[in-house]
């Protein structure tokens, strides 16, 4: 019997899942039998949770109890206020998933456990892992994230299986990418992706609410500091916005915006792509670099595909036609094909017969930093790429590099990701040190460093001394972006409570939950990585220093060991701050 794995988009405005039953992919009716749950989460006047239309229903009420676009902000380690509680992104998207999960148990009458999870392919190792986090939270195992466009291409390949080289363009209400992918023989391959995580179809909005107070300030009105009148012109202005893409004005009228004022504002169409022309643009802009980097012209595309809610807008359409000449493809729902096509990798995952075969890639280029010639001058911050932008994902890739001097017992490595040759001007997303050394070891003693790029984009660094076989890895999500298991655990307690139903199984992952039951005063494991980060700075800085600090340095150094093997919380609070206060010292 083949695993059941339902198909979720997880979008910025709208959410749906699906799922493969009897070989055809079908789109689950949620509240009110809408194929769409709108990704947005509130509470009640009683305090009790509400997700989707209802949610969206009294964000023009209680503004400050309901969040919405909640995607733009995965990956930031930035608390959410919602009512008396905060919580992270990804626990604000766990109620989301949650939601559909409970949509899809209750269509099939069983638990679901499995997921595919879709995000922008220009999302960084940090935002899918934040996704993946959400999935944990929502008692999902997330067995696979992939690409939106991805996902949209393998929907349009199941429909038609003819060989041929598509341009997905995906605009959303918070993100757009656009994919250079090749059909052919039933494998679905991406070339190329460009895009923008913060620009879709909220900004679109963004840009009539900001003419609509403009209108009102001409009357001396201003709502900015009214945040129920923010409110209702923002869902106004969303609404504009669809009119628009079906007439040519649209009247925008809420009566008293104000006690003693009322909105009456009329937008044309033209006026309307006038505001968002430089957002059209800058889509434009990423077409061509994603054709680029396929080396492929325009005239090398078959077909364009349109994804997302914000690609029916008419200009949308226009400029595509006049940049291809051809006419864009919608004719699978843009809101929906997504979805469809996560339900046909889930299928696949599940040993369902489904034609397509998925090979995805990575948008960024990945790699460390060495001692190089830069400008004519020796830069010890040259940028070494070792994954490269557009590799076909899974990969693992090795690059070996060599110590400085005789003897050198320690080396630094720091992880980027970004297309600069300077490794300072892109994102550092990890950095470690490899202690212990061979200290017989000449000048060039080999290191061999390792990238592993995981199907769903997480990245595993390993060094390794080649001679000794001494390595240690680290992997970056964990150290930038993961939840700890505790906090995983304490997540899906959190979330599990403001539902009438499990979220999860309370017998799976039993392990994060007896986290939560941890005696008080024992270490957490984000402690104990801090404390043992320090120790090894510590002894960094020992070459350097001199006389008494050197002393000072081993001995606050022993004094923080010891706390950390008798696991005393009180005393590694104190020796932690201790140590912290001398290697500042040391390091002004």
């Amino acid at each position: 019997m083949s695993d059941i794995i339902i198909g979720i988009d997880l979008g910025t405005t709208n959410s749906e899942v699906a799922l493969i039953e009897n070989g055809q992919v079908t789109i689950l009716n949620g509240e009110l039998d809408h194929k769409m749950l709108p990704s947005v989460v509130g509470l009640d006047d009683n305090q009790s949770l509400l997700v989707g239309t209802p949610a969206k229903n009294q964000y023009t009420l209680h503004p400050h109890r309901t969040i919405k676009s909640v995607k733009r902000k995965m990956g930031e380690d930035t608390p959410i206020q919602l009512g008396e509680q905060s919580y992270l992104p990804q626990e604000i998207s766990a109620m989301i998933l949650s939601q559909l999960k409970q949509v899809a148990q209750k269509h099939l009458g069983r638990a679901v456990e499995k997921a595919v999870i879709t995000v922008p392919a220009y999302f960084s190792d940090v935002q899918r892992q934040a996704t993946r986090d959400a999935g944990k939270i929502a008692g999902l195992d997330v067995v696979r994230i992939i690409n939106e466009p991805t996902a949209a291409a393998l929907a349009y390949q199941l429909d038609d299986e003819q060989d041929k080289k598509v341009l997905v363009y995906d605009l959303g209400g918070g993100t757009f990418d656009v994919s250079v992918v090749s059909l052919a023989q039933g494998v679905v391959e991406v070339l190329a992706s460009h895009g923008n995580n913060q620009l879709g179809g909220d900004d679109f909005d963004q840009k009539i609410v900001t003419a609509i107070q403009d209108h009102l300030k001409q009357q001396s009105i201003d709502i900015s500091d009214n945040a129920q009148a923010m409110a209702r012109i923002e869902k106004a202005a969303e609404q504009a916005k669809i009119t628009l893409s079906s007439q040519p004005f649209v009247t925008i009228e809420e009566e008293f915006i104000t006690p003693d004022a009322h909105l009456s504002f009329e937008l044309s169409r033209d006026d309307y792509e006038h505001l968002i022309d430089p957002f059209i643009i800058e889509t434009l802009e990423a077409i061509h670099i994603a054709l680029e980097g396929a080396k492929m012209g325009g005239n090398d595309i078959d077909e364009v595909i349109l994804v997302g809610g914000s690609s029916r807008t008419p200009l949308v359409h226009r400029r595509l036609k006049e940049v291809f000449s051809m006419v864009p493809r919608a004719d699978i729902n843009p809101d929906l094909c997504v979805a469809t096509g996560a339900a046909i990798q889930g299928g696949t995952i599940g040993g369902q017969s489904i034609s397509a075969v998925l090979v995805d890639i990575t948008p960024y280029t990945f790699g460390t930093s060495a001692m190089g010639e830069m400008d004519g001058y020796q830069y010890p911050y040259c940028y070494v790429p070792i994954i490269e932008k557009y590799t076909p994902l899974p990969v693992s890739k090795s690059e070996v590099f060599f110590t400085m001097h005789d003897g050198q017992e320690m080396v630094e490595v720091s992880v980027f990701q970004g297309e600069q040759s300077d490794a300072l001007q892109n994102i550092t997303i990890g950095e470690f040190s490899v202690l212990g050394l061979d200290k017989k070891a000449e000048q060039h003693n080999p290191i061999v460093i390792t990238l592993n790029l995981d199907i769903n984009g997480i990245l595993k660094v390993t060094a390794l001394e080649k001679n000794t076989g001494l390595s240690k890895s680290i992997t970056i999500d964990n150290a930038l972006s993961g939840l700890e298991d505790e906090q995983l655990g304490e997540a899906k307690q959190r979330i599990q409570s403001m539902f009438d139903t499990p979220v999860f199984d309370e017998n799976q992952d039993a392990e994060l939950v007896e986290l939560d039951q941890a005696d008080e005063g024992k270490l957490s494991h984000k402690q104990s990585v801090q404390a043992q980060a320090l120790i090894e700075k510590a002894e960094r800085l020992l070459d350097s220093a001199n006389g008494d600090d050197k002393d000072d340095l081993i001995d606050m150094s022993e004094t923080l060991k010891d706390a950390l093997n008798t696991s005393d919380a009180g005393a590694l609070e104190q020796a932690v701050e201790a140590l912290s206060d001398l290697i500042y010292y040391l390091e002004s």
